[in-house]
């Protein structure tokens, strides 16, 4: 199939090795971020929190988490562009809804008089939240839809990404406590522009289950 978005989809791999001397241009970024910001979620809650390692001192805060486990994954820290933290919230309330409302009729896309029946679809957060408040099931699925928009995002732009659940959440949450502000990390995402010698990956065809073992039309 010749298609603009299947061939970004066909070029993207996770990247395994960066270019540590290429940086991502700020036009590219704001896009992305952008893009990050539109992402779908359920009811539009919007319950994340991104937090983009960049600096110097972050990058040396974040390759501290690896102290115990997933080194393998520690080298990209300092080799990749930007490491992303997605984050969300695990006791998302009707005051957390509240903020999404109200951002609606700034945005004009509710009515100021229809505030309080705005909140009707907030029932689907409610069948989502458990006895003690916890709504992380949820909230942490509406993170990975952003996370998807991410990486197709980024493969549009041409820039390379590796999503990585090997990272220690225990200590990611802890050193980043101020910057999550009750939020919860359990992927980052790292992104910049692959090692033309040394990502293996970059080079292997890509491999995936065949469309009518996937997909039934009925």
């Amino acid at each position: 199939m010749v298609h603009p978005i299947i061939e970004n989809l066909l070029w993207r791999h996770s990247t395994k090795k960066y270019d540590a001397g290429k940086k991502i241009p700020e036009e590219d970024l704001d896009v992305l971020f952008e893009a990050m910001r539109l992402s779908a979620s359920s009811i539009n809650s919007q319950p994340w929190k991104f937090v983009v390692i960049e600096s110097e001192e972050a990058r040396e805060r974040m390759s501290k988490t690896f102290a115990h486990k997933h080194q393998y994954n520690q080298h990209h820290v300092f080799d990749s562009s930007q490491i992303i933290l997605f984050a969300y919230n695990p006791r998302y309330s009707r005051d957390d809804y509240a903020k999404v409302v109200d951002k609606g009729i700034e945005d004009k896309r509710v009515k100021p008089e229809d505030r309080e029946s705005a909140f009707g679809v907030f029932m689907f957060a409610e069948f989502n939240t458990d006895e003690t408040g916890d709504t992380s099931t949820w909230t942490k699925a509406q993170t990975y839809l952003a996370l998807g928009n991410t990486l197709h995002t980024l493969a549009r732009l041409k820039i390379d990404s590796t999503p990585m659940e090997g990272i220690d959440i225990d200590l990611v949450n802890e050193e980043f406590k101020k910057e999550l502000d009750g939020y919860q990390c359990d992927v980052a995402l790292a992104i910049g522009y692959h090692h033309p010698e040394e990502d293996f990956n970059s080079k292997l065809p890509k491999s995936r289950h065949d469309l009518d073992k996937i997909l039934m039309r009925i």
